[in-house]
C-alpha cells in the first residue's frame, strides 16, 4: 500500500507517518521499484494502535513503550499498567490545571462589566493589576471592586 492508501485506512495522515518514520517510532517503509513507500498490514496495524494512544494523549515517547511492550509477548502486564498509571497521574495534574484555569477565567469575566467603559478587569487580571490571575483553587484574589 502506498502512504496514501495507509493514511486513509488508519486516518493518520502522510506527514505524520513520515514524522514517525523520521523518529524510529515505526520502521522505514519497504520502497516499490518505483521509490514509494510501500506499506503492509503490520504498518497499518501499528497506526492504528499509535492513533489510538496519541488519542489517548499518550506521549510520543511512552507511544514507544508501549508500541515495545505491544510487540514483546513476554512482557509483564504490570510494565504496561505501570506506563498506564504514571499517564492517569498526567492526565490528573492536566485537569487541576485546566479547572484553576477555568474557574480563573469565570472570576475575571464576572468582575468585568462588560459595558463600554475601558476598564476590564480580565485585562487588568492577565496584566497582573488590581488583582491576580490564580495559581490554585484556594489563592483567589477578588478583583470586583
Amino acid at each position: 500500500m502506498n502512504i496514501g492508501t495507509v493514511a486513509k485506512s488508519t486516518g493518520v495522515s502522510a506527514k505524520t507517518i513520515r514524522y514517525y518514520e523520521s523518529i524510529g517510532l515505526i520502521p522505514n517503509a519497504a520502497r516499490a521499484g518505483n521509490g514509494y513507500r510501500d506499506y503492509g498490514g503490520n504498518d497499518v496495524e501499528t497506526l492504528r494502535f499509535i492513533k489510538r494512544a496519541r488519542a489517548l494523549g499518550f506521549s510520543v515517547e511512552d507511544v514507544g513503550s508501549l508500541l515495545s511492550l505491544w510487540h514483546d509477548k513476554t512482557r509483564a502486564s504490570g510494565d504496561v499498567k505501570a506506563v498506564a498509571l504514571k499517564h492517569i497521574e498526567a492526565v490528573e495534574e492536566r485537569i487541576h490545571e485546566l479547572e484553576s484555569i477555568r474557574d480563573t477565567l469565570k472570576h475575571l469575566t464576572q468582575c468585568c462589566q462588560g459595558d463600554e467603559r475601558p476598564d476590564c478587569p480580565i485585562l487588568e487580571g492577565l496584566a497582573g493589576l488590581g488583582g491576580t490571575v490564580e495559581t490554585s483553587k484556594t489563592q483567589k484574589k477578588s478583583c470586583c471592586g
